[in-house]
């Protein structure tokens, strides 16, 4: 308890201190980046760029290639027979029931219901999550919410502060911001504290579901062997990590996507300072299905995410330098390509509290 503690005030430490530091040395105004809540646009971000956004693409489709190119040489072959295979439990149809009240109510405007309008996010995730689990146990036999339920129950006051982080850290690049956030500091905390709890029991079940499926099986190592890093290549790395944080707000077009990448090294550089493995290492351990069952989930979260902001009534929009087009729903389509190390990032988060053996138990 005492080493998670500690790992875990670094973390808020460097997230916290990194980009405050760049803007006190650079003569930036804190208090615009402090304001509580945000409801100023004070980074002005460079318009749309035909290279730049070839540029990202090309990057992505080798990273993706790549990635494909390692499930084609896999030549073990899975059998694509469910585990358990069982009608779906009666709890797993209540939530769907539920979730389809909550996307009408999202979706719509009744005069009777515009107290709660603005409070639709958290409904319609908490029915997902259900749903999910529902699908993984008539699959598997078991699922995340009922095989580890103090796990699982924990997972939601992380994620309410691993969100924060986030939310945080777009102040010094603003890449999204919400609309109708017209309330006072003390509701708007509530508000979002409330769906921001559901981020990692969302994307932890989903990769659950995720992994049970033959394509990524497919991705599994038959002998794994566990990894190591060298203290002084995760010292460089989180130093490299913290310089980036750093510079963030005072190049936020140029780094902003640093917003997703930092954070994940410096959990994992950390982790590895302490002689801990963690998820980033399963690339050497031949554990492709740890890393893709989570950023597959991410991916698939975050469409629904985009998908159901995109009619609600509180609901975020999209300020993406260079590469801010081609919409689907509010995201800018190469935004959604930062989903895919968000989710490695929501592993990282849960390996800290609780272990990699703990957490690895979800993809077998």
């Amino acid at each position: 308890m005492k080493r998670i503690i500690l790992k875990t005030g670094i973390i808020i430490a460097i997230l916290i201190l990194a980009p405050l530091s760049g803007i006190t040395i650079t003569g930036l105004p804190l208090r615009q980046y402090l304001q509580f809540p945000p409801k100023t646009l004070y980074v002005k971000h460079t318009g749309f760029s035909w290279p730049v956004f070839l540029g990202y693409l090309i990057l992505i489709i080798l990273i993706v290639s790549g990635i494909l190119l390692v499930y084609i040489r896999k030549k073990e072959k899975i059998n694509d027979k469910r585990i358990h295979d069982s009608p779906l439990p009666w709890w797993g149809w209540a939530g769907i029931i539920f979730g389809v009240i909550s996307w009408i109510l999202a979706w719509t405007r009744f005069d009777w219901f515009s107290p709660f309008q603005r409070h639709t996010f958290t409904p319609l995730w908490l029915s997902y999550i259900l749903t999910i689990n529902a699908i993984t146990f008539s699959r598997k036999g078991t699922c995340l919410m009922l095989r580890e339920t103090g796990m699982f129950l924990l997972l939601f006051p992380i994620s309410a502060g691993f969100w924060w982080s986030f939310e945080y850290l777009n102040r010094f690049v603003q890449n999204w911001y919400y609309l109708r956030a017209d309330i006072g500091p003390l509701h708007y905390f509530i508000s979002a504290t409330v769906p921001f709890s559901t981020v990692l029991p969302a994307v932890l079940s989903t990769a659950e579901l995720l992994g049970s499926t033959p394509i990524i099986k497919r991705l599994s190592s038959v002998s794994i062997k566990r990894a190591q890093g060298g203290r002084v290549f995760h010292i460089t790395i989180l130093i490299l990590s913290i310089a980036g944080l750093t510079l963030i707000g005072v190049w936020p077009d140029i780094l902003f996507p640093l917003l997703w990448i930092s954070p994940l090294l410096i959990i994992t550089s950390i982790q590895g300072i302490f002689h801990e493995t963690h998820i980033l290492l399963s690339f050497k351990e031949g554990r492709w299905d740890y890393i893709m069952a989570p950023a597959l989930s991410a991916l698939m979260c975050g469409f629904f995410w985009e998908m159901w902001n995109y009619l609600s009534y509180a609901k975020w929009k999209y300020t993406l330098p260079y590469v801010h087009a081609i919409q689907i729903f509010e995201m800018p389509l190469l935004g959604y390509a930062g989903y895919l190390p968000f989710g490695l990032e929501c592993v990282a988060i849960v390996e800290l509290f609780f272990g990699r053996e703990r957490v690895e138990k979800i993809f077998t």
